[in-house]
């Protein structure tokens, strides 16, 4: 199964981090986050990873060339930053059947390969990892409701009255090329920004089978310096 992982930002939050670097090579505990997301994919089973870039993306390409650890690498260019859904898409022409995608900005420890088992099922259009987070983080989330076959029913970006247990998506997901005819009907959400939330949710509305998988370990984005600081002190437990 290919995968795709969106590493175009520049991730200003994170300050001086990325004046001369995009966002997916900053380090955490000793290794940039993009050969960490890189690393936990072919462990997965990615057959070609396709790295989507933009701010300072020759860098990447440069640093990981047409190979990693064995495993194909070809790359795709999003123009403009215009959210998770544009840099999907930016993909869709390499993409030839179901594939993984994750966040080039994220630490994942958890058993992702229940995403693609799930995957291979019949009729399955797309999988998320699902986190189980406080009603204060929900709120800056995409929060997913299930019934009892784990079949997403809804998804609310970013509710403004969560309930007290919220499961949302994470930053690994699983997909047919059916989510690029999904993005293709996006308007630009509030933030001026093609959401792949709300791709997920054209899915749910046409009554496509889009899987939610319970995250078993954790999973972080690194958007500011306090976020970095927190995944090396995750890691630094783990390792």
């Amino acid at each position: 199964m290919q995968a795709v992982i969106p590493a175009a930002g520049r991730g200003t939050r994170l300050g001086s981090l990325t004046d001369d670097k995009p966002k997916p090579l900053v380090e955490v505990a000793g290794k940039p986050l993009l050969t960490r997301c890189l690393e936990r994919l072919v462990t997965a089973g990615a057959t070609e990873l396709i790295v989507v870039v933009g701010y300072r993306g020759d860098q990447i390409v440069r640093r990981y060339g047409d190979s990693f650890d064995g495993v194909p690498v070809s790359y795709a260019r999003q123009g403009s930053p215009e959210g998770m859904a544009h840099a999907l898409s930016a993909a869709r022409d390499r993409v030839d059947g179901p594939f993984m995608v994750m966040d080039g900005d994220s630490v994942v420890r958890a058993e992702i390969e229940r995403c693609v088992e799930r995957q291979r099922e019949a009729e399955v259009v797309g999988t998320t990892l699902l986190e189980r987070v406080s009603q204060t983080k929900a709120r800056e989330k995409a929060l997913c409701r299930t019934n009892d076959r784990n079949e997403i029913v809804s998804i609310e970006n970013k509710p403004d009255d969560p309930p007290s247990e919220c499961r949302v998506a994470s930053s690994f997901h699983t997909f047919t090329p059916a989510v690029f005819r999904a993005c293709d009907l996006l308007g630009r959400s509030p933030r001026g920004e093609y959401e792949l939330s709300d791709a997920m949710g054209v899915l749910v509305r046409a009554r496509r089978t889009l899987v939610g998988v319970d995250c078993n370990g954790w999973v972080l984005n690194v958007n500011t310096p306090a976020e970095r600081d927190e995944a090396e002190r995750r890691l630094r437990g783990s390792e």
